[in-house]
């Protein structure tokens, strides 16, 4: 165990000065190597002497010459000296093409949709002998999850985050509709009238009928909907749609991405509904970690390109990661 009360006595700077003195042998060079004055190294050496209680270094002519205690712990502090700067080092760049082991993501599951895939395909070309790990969640669990390692970070509508943890904005979400054409034969963009009278189709992880802000916004113009079905993962709602005549108001991204695979149509609401922030939440420890900035900077990239292909009106903010 290190002792502390005699490190206290001495600095980093006097041990250093100690190695440059031992290697230059002269006060003049070991001070311009140190970029001191030679005023600023003798009181540096006296201090030393004072600590060690030992002359150290004995002038002899122009030089200096070591005493027997110098001579037998100038191994050991080179030693310490050496490994210091080893550990303060700046790191190496992260590499991933040579990196193996895991990256692990928190998305929710119309994120999971829009992005996994685009995001695995990626970090297949650039990591290959990385893995990647989608990690469900309900965003309530989302600041627990990520202090308990289960992912490097998480992308939601994440509440305010606690002091150790990193928030930064990636998008706002917009709302859209979809539902298939041959079931239901409506024009878009829809009309209120179409919209109001049409039959609906709800996403709800709990099975819950309540108010959305679908229905919020309908009250304030009069109007109301009627909800015939709802779903427990928008991975249900492509066939649900296919086979009945119904609208269903999700997120864009998602929402573009099940039109593209399963030839739905889409269209801009006909009601005003608020964007929700979608946001990346991370650990503070890991802001500057080269592994864990590279994964974020690349979800980055894959997103930003996943909505720019899909259409959506929104796009990533770069200011995050």
């Amino acid at each position: 165990m290190i002792n502390d009360a005699i490190l206290r006595k001495i600095d980093l700077n006097l041990l250093l000065a100690f190695s440059v003195l031992m290697q230059e042998r002269n006060v003049s060079r070991a001070a311009e190597r140190l970029l001191l004055g030679q005023p600023g190294l003798s009181a540096a050496l006296r201090r030393l002497r004072e600590a060690l209680d030992d002359e150290l270094f004995v002038r002899v002519g122009r030089g200096l010459q070591p005493t027997p205690r110098a001579l037998a712990i100038a191994p050991a502090i080179e030693d310490a000296l050496s490994g210091i700067e080893r550990a303060i080092r700046p790191p190496a760049a992260f590499d991933p093409a040579s990196w193996k082991g895991e990256f692990r993501i928190g998305l929710c599951d119309n994120l999971e949709s829009a992005f996994f895939g685009p995001l695995a395909a990626r970090l297949r070309e650039l990591a290959p002998g990385a893995r990647l790990v989608g990690v469900a969640f309900h965003k309530r669990d989302a600041a627990r999850l990520l202090d308990e390692g289960a992912y490097d970070f998480s992308v939601s509508i994440h509440d305010e985050p606690a002091s150790w943890h990193i928030r930064d904005p990636l998008f706002d979400q917009c709302s859209i509709s979809i539902y298939d054409q041959k079931q239901l034969r409506l024009k878009t963009p829809l009309t209120l009238e179409d919209f109001a009278k049409a039959d609906h189709v709800g996403v709800s992880f709990e099975g819950s009928n309540g108010s959305t802000n679908v229905d919020i916004a309908l009250a304030r113009l009069g109007r109301s909907r009627q909800v015939v079905a709802t779903v427990p993962r928008f991975s249900a709602l492509p066939t649900a749609l296919r086979a009945m005549p119904a609208i269903a108001t999700i997120p864009e991204s998602i929402a573009r991405c099940m039109a593209q695979l399963h030839g739905l149509t889409v269209s801009v609401p006909p009601i005003p509904l608020p964007a929700e922030p979608i946001t990346m939440l991370y650990r503070r420890v890991d802001r500057a970690d080269g592994r864990s900035v590279w994964f974020r900077r690349l979800f980055i990239d894959v997103a930003s390109a996943a909505l720019e292909a899909s259409g959506c009106r929104v796009g990533i903010s770069r200011a995050a990661a």
